[in-house]
């Protein structure tokens, strides 16, 4: 489709996929991802144009409309206004951009009105987006669950409503790929230490980029990650495997370990692009950074070294009235391992402890896991 605004660029990905952006000389360079066409596309656009992020423009376009009391629009800007903090500023864009979408055409109505065909029917309108579709149903159950909590709606459509399958998601590194990445990248380059990083901790692109030496701690990285610090708050702990150690050592006076080739930090989506180049240059086109979250696990040797990058020491999952941390190091490696094996906070760091031999001798199976109780004390 040929745009006639302003700025607007294309370029198609190697899947085919057309990106568009917003680029002026003296501006950040701005991705649009509204379907053109659409109002929202062009309340992007406008937001690129005036060097806002997108979603922080109001719900209501028209500022003379008034708003319907306990309106679907109401209760919206009631939740932009009053759980701005509970959520990151990216979370809350992208919350906010579905929503403002679902505004245009359903804003005026009662949000006590709305019920699990009505959120199915709005989902649908993006069936052909399996991705985009569920993000639509996690942002009105989002909206929902906060109005629940402030006592402003009794229930969630969204409850019972299964997530539409996107795909098998991407691609995860074999430890072929590994090797051949290894192979091009040698030993203390830039290239091979942000491998080292992501198949060590097992860090998003966004705390990875931030990843230095004010995290490391006798042995340890400790790290609050960004996207759960208004959530859950964990704090990672990753134990410093020696050959993870061996890529960490940089000049005494770079604070980040990855960095450019300036000597800058780099910024989320600028280690995103680099990975991209680095595993490109391997010929590995079908690999990212984002992969490392789920490894492919083929030999005990090589699994041991590799099951950190499982998140065993992340937070995020609330069970009863108790956070607890999921325990893949276990549940991937050992198959005869219950499938449901949590840890509370107050015992990650003893199953990191337990875990640190077998990650460092290439132990395929610890002997102690089922009979060991003092991990759920």
């Amino acid at each position: 489709m040929k745009l006639n605004l302003r700025g607007i660029i294309e370029d198609t990905d190697r899947h085919g996929n057309v990106r568009r952006y917003y680029r002026i000389k003296g501006k950040k360079k701005v991705r649009l991802r509204e379907k053109p066409g659409t109002a929202a596309f062009l309340r992007e656009y406008e937001c690129a144009e005036k060097g806002i992020p997108y979603g922080d423009s109001p719900v209501v376009s028209d500022s003379t409309k008034p708003v319907v009391a306990r309106s679907f629009r109401w209760l919206c800007q009631q939740h932009f206004k009053r759980a701005a903090n509970s959520v990151t500023v990216d979370t809350m864009s992208r919350r906010r951009r579905i929503l403002e979408e679902i505004c245009v055409k359903h804003g005026d109505k009662p949000f006590e009105l709305l019920e699990r065909k009505h959120v199915t029917a709005i989902r649908d309108t993006r069936i052909d987006s399996p991705g985009a579709a569920n993000n639509i149903v996690k942002a009105i159950s989002a909206l929902f669950a906060w109005a629940i909590e402030v006592g402003e709606a009794k229930t969630n459509p969204c409850n019972g409503i299964k997530r539409l399958k996107s795909g098998d998601g991407f691609h995860t590194w074999t430890l072929e790929e590994i090797e051949q990445y290894e192979a091009k990248h040698p030993p203390g380059t830039t290239a091979r230490r942000a491998l080292a990083v992501f198949m060590f901790t097992g860090l998003r692109l966004s705390d990875a980029a931030i990843l230095g030496r004010q995290h490391l701690n006798d042995g340890w990285i400790r790290i609050r990650p960004g996207k759960t610090r208004k959530s859950s708050g964990v704090e990672v702990n990753v134990p410093i495997l020696p050959e993870l150690a061996e890529e960490l050592s940089v000049p005494a006076g770079q604070l980040t370990f990855l960095v450019t080739e300036y000597g800058k930090p780099f910024s989320d989506k600028g280690l995103g692009n680099k990975m991209r180049q680095w595993c490109d240059e391997a010929g590995l086109f079908h690999c990212s950074a984002h992969t490392f979250e789920r490894p492919a696990l083929r030999s005990p040797q090589r699994t041991a070294q590799l099951l950190t990058n499982s998140r065993p020491y992340s937070g995020g999952r609330r069970a009863s009235r108790q956070i607890f941390t999921h325990a893949p190091l276990v549940e991937r490696s050992w198959p005869e391992m219950p499938q449901s094996f949590f840890c509370r906070i107050g015992t990650r760091t003893k199953v990191s402890h337990l875990g640190c031999p077998l990650l460092k001798s290439g132990t395929s199976k610890p002997k102690k896991w089922r009979k060991n109780r003092s991990l759920q004390n």
